[in-house]
């Protein structure tokens, strides 16, 4: 079976938790003999062809166009970085269209690839409402654009059986190529607009969202949490909805030796800086803590739109450098943090899932992490505390820095818990709802040509 699959985030192209969970899915799927041609959100215009597990790891690139294919084989790379830099993987999704290209693109989709078929009602309702709302000249969403542009590409020229779309910023390209080639669409939905926004959020996105989910033939939602929001938020069908949490799995290369920074505790907050992590909590945490354990450290891991407020707000609060801003990290740099730290905090006020807590723990580090997580549907071993409790969260920290054994076997315990949750039973019930879903549509296909 061969995936046409689509994601915003792919090692080392990480932005979030959404990276890590299709590289442990993708590698798990590898595994069990599913093929997977992978499309990144790339400078050049080439396609990641997935056959065996290490294929997740060195990804074997290859161009549409078959004359920068054969310059590109005949070039040969030292490192595997070199290698990716030149089909235009960085640290972050870059835009490449210019601005003239990007303003024709619901007209000329709609023509080329919608308004010539023959459609249902209801499809030419879904696309215009997709195409409605994927406008705006912010960088985001331009580049959701491009991308989208191009899986009109990748749609015609490659071959595959079943489309995978992993959360809004890749729906359109989902749906589009479910539109020209018929063949069935899973959408994954990481987190909505309603977690990460923390509130309503952007009605453009949200409108996407909606159509993603309904044109397609399955979803496949990451908690209980989740499902429930899509049901009753977005109004999903009940029957095309699949619960498969994910799960956490450490790159080869990763290893847990303990690396201090600072002499005393260090407390860890990791993720994007928005109001959906809940990084205004965690500040108002390191406040109380401090007052009682000032040798403590805080350490800010991640960027995002609050950044600047909570900066702000530390300096007014005069924390010092007893709480610290490390910006945006790379993969190796995150590893390097993990290594240092002796809490993690995830004071989520809406997590759909949060990888985040897993990876920590699988670095031996005790966990606190928010009841409103659906991690906290598959951990025992963390402490799971409302997000709005911050006495709760200081008390908590506090016993675990004057407790350092105990702080220390809970580490322990959670580490050897995040290594039986592992990829494979997850893929498993991917796999299974991809032959089903094949099934399904292999059946109505039969059945309109009689």
């Amino acid at each position: 079976m061969k995936i046409l699959m689509f994601t915003w985030e792919f090692p080392p192209l990480i932005s979030g938790g959404l990276g890590m969970a299709c590289y442990g899915m993708v590698k798990a799927l590898l595994v069990q003999g599913i093929k997977i041609d992978l499309v990144l959100p790339t400078k050049e215009l080439v396609y990641f062809p997935l056959r065996d597990e290490s294929d997740a790891d060195t990804l074997p690139a290859v161009f549409l166009d078959p004359v920068l294919q054969k310059e590109f084989s005949e070039r040969s790379f030292s490192t595997l970085s070199q290698k990716l830099e030149y089909v235009g993987i960085s640290g972050r999704p870059e835009s490449y269209f210019n601005l003239g290209e990007i303003k024709q693109y619901a007209v000329a989709v709609k023509r080329e690839s919608w308004l010539t078929q023959v459609v249902t009602h209801e499809e030419r309702e879904l696309w215009e409402e997709m195409t409605t709302n994927l406008i705006g000249e912010e960088d985001l969403m331009r580049k959701v654009q491009e991308y989208t542009l191009r899986a009109d590409r990748f749609a015609k020229v490659l071959d595959y059986d079943l489309i995978h779309a992993h959360d809004w910023l890749s729906y359109p390209s989902g749906m589009l190529a479910k539109q020209i080639s018929k063949k069935p669409l899973i959408v994954h939905i990481h987190a909505t607009e309603f977690d990460r926004a923390g509130g309503p959020g952007d009605e453009r996105i949200h409108k996407i969202e909606h159509a993603g989910m309904t044109y397609a033939d399955k979803v496949i939602a990451v908690s209980k949490y989740t499902a429930q929001m899509i049901m009753s938020r977005y109004r999903i069908d009940t029957g095309k909805i699949r619960i498969i949490h994910n799960a956490f799995s450490l790159p080869a290369e990763s290893f847990h030796k303990r690396h201090r920074i600072f002499s005393g505790p260090t407390v860890l907050f990791l993720g994007r800086v928005t109001l959906q992590k809940g990084p205004d909590y965690f500040l108002d945490v390191a406040e109380r803590v401090l007052k009682v354990h000032p040798e403590a450290r805080f350490i800010i891991a991640g960027t995002g739109d609050m950044s600047r407020q909570v900066i702000r707000r530390s300096a007014y609060l005069r924390l010092k450098n007893r709480f610290l801003f490390t910006g945006f990290l790379n993969r190796k740099q995150v590893e390097r943090v993990l290594q240092a730290a002796d809490i993690y905090v995830l004071p989520s006020v809406s997590e759909p899932f949060g990888i985040s807590p897993l990876e920590a723990m699988a670095f031996g580090i005790t966990s606190i992490i928010s009841k409103q997580s659906g991690v906290a549907e598959v951990v025992n071993h963390a402490f799971k505390i409302d997000y709005w409790d911050i006495d709760l969260w200081a008390d908590t920290i506090n016993h675990l820095i004057e407790n350092p054994e105990k702080c220390k076997k809970m580490g322990i315990e959670g580490m050897n818990e995040v290594n039986r949750i592992q990829w494979d039973e997850a893929a498993e019930k991917i796999r299974h709802l991809y032959s089903t879903t094949l099934a399904e549509y292999i059946r109505r296909m039969s059945n309109k040509g009689e």
